[in-house]
C-alpha cells in the first residue's frame, strides 16, 4: 500500500467516532438504530429514565443525532479511548 494510502486509511481509523463503534457493536438487529435493549446490552449501567432523556422524539430508538448528543451530554458512556 503506498504510503499516501496508509495516512489516508489511518486518518479514517482515528476519526472514527465514538458513535460508529457504539451503534455497531450494540445494534443487534442492523437497522442503524438503538433500542434500550439493545444499550443495555452494550451498556447496562444506562437506566429507562436515561434512556427516555436521549430518546428525544420518544419513538422508542435512538438515531444517530440522538446518540451523538446523549454521549456528549455524558446520559451514554462513549466507547473512545
Amino acid at each position: 500500500m503506498k504510503p499516501q494510502n496508509l495516512t489516508a486509511v489511518a486518518a479514517l481509523i482515528i476519526g472514527i467516532p465514538a458513535l460508529a463503534m457504539a451503534q455497531g457493536s450494540a445494534d443487534a438487529n442492523g437497522d442503524g438504530m438503538l433500542t434500550i435493549d439493545e444499550v443495555q446490552a452494550a451498556f447496562p449501567e444506562v437506566t429507562a429514565d436515561a434512556f427516555a432523556a436521549m430518546d428525544v422524539n420518544a419513538d422508542g430508538a435512538l438515531d444517530e443525532e440522538e446518540i451523538t448528543a446523549a454521549q456528549e451530554a455524558g446520559l451514554m458512556p462513549s466507547t473512545e479511548g
